[in-house]
């Protein structure tokens, strides 16, 4: 699926805090996980020296958006506080805001969201698609950030416990849908929102496959879509491969969701992904 097979009403523009970001290009948003903990890469960049140094890394090789993260959402992970969080990702989104690219915080902390956004974060990238109390105003009253809205079943210390869908293309979509009009309704605007399936995120490895191979669905919803296949299980289950040998799936899983019109995706091998894409667009498929 190409751009032109995207429904009419479907925003090219994602307006953000300083940017307007044009979709008219793919692009790749490269992961900085300022964490002891994440699933693929937890420690290595957990001081802010190395985080900072990993974002300018991930714009060498091609990244159009940074997401800065402090709190792991791997499957079992625990929660930590927002001052905690906030102290890990402060100087990192400093550093990273005096690069010129959009920057992004992911987080779902209200307190965490305001402080990234007072200090010129462009983007609010929020796991539970700002459900948490006082999520909502946070952007909101905000009146110009851009939003990712994520679809999670559960929480990140028990999402994988047992998920269970009747149909899990229609209930991700049916999910994102109440929740774009809720934000809609809170005042943002529709150019402002991207929305995320949430591949890995309280579903199996037959509901990440379901989503991806109907992913074409989801494009009824008329917002962007962000896709997050990097170095997930479901790849290992697919491959056999640990880990650190996901490059290859990832590659080909991000390459799957742009091909079914996903605008943006969220990537660790940055360089891998943007010379994939340039060959894609050289033979006309994106």
């Amino acid at each position: 699926m190409t751009l032109q097979a995207l429904p009419a009403g479907a925003t090219r523009v994602w307006q953000t805090t300083g940017h307007a970001i044009d979709l008219q290009q793919v692009r790749v948003m490269g992961i900085v996980n300022v964490t002891p903990d994440s699933f693929s890469d937890g420690g290595q960049h957990a001081q802010a020296a190395a985080a900072v140094a990993h974002c300018e890394a991930l714009l060498k090789e091609g990244a159009h958006i940074l997401d800065i993260g402090g709190e792991s959402t791997r499957p079992g992970a625990p929660s930590v506080s927002a001052d905690e969080e906030w102290a890990r990702v402060a100087p990192v989104l400093s550093a990273a805001l005096s690069m010129g690219v959009p920057v992004s915080i992911d987080t779902w902390k209200p307190e965490v969201m305001q402080r990234a956004l007072d200090v010129g974060v462009d983007i609010v990238n929020d796991v539970r698609a700002l459900q948490a109390p006082g999520a909502l105003a946070t952007v909101a009253t905000h009146g110009r950030c851009g939003v990712c809205l994520m679809h999670m079943q559960g929480m990140p210390a028990t999402m994988q416990v047992a998920p269970n869908y009747a149909d899990v293309v229609d209930e991700v979509a049916n999910f994102l849908r109440g929740r774009r009009d809720v934000v809609e309704a809170a005042g943002v605007a529709r150019d402002r929102i991207v929305l995320d399936p949430g591949i890995g995120f309280g579903k199996t490895v037959d509901h990440n496959l379901a989503l991806l191979q109907q992913q074409a669905r989801l494009h009824e919803l008329d917002c962007p879509l962000l896709v997050g296949w990097s170095r997930k299980s479901t790849l290992g289950a697919i491959t056999g491969r640990p880990v650190s040998e996901r490059l290859v799936p990832s590659v080909a899983a991000a390459l799957a969701s742009v091909h079914r019109g996903a605008r943006i995706v969220r990537v660790h091998d940055v360089a891998a992904t943007v010379d994939a894409l340039a060959v894609w667009r050289a033979a006309g498929l994106v």
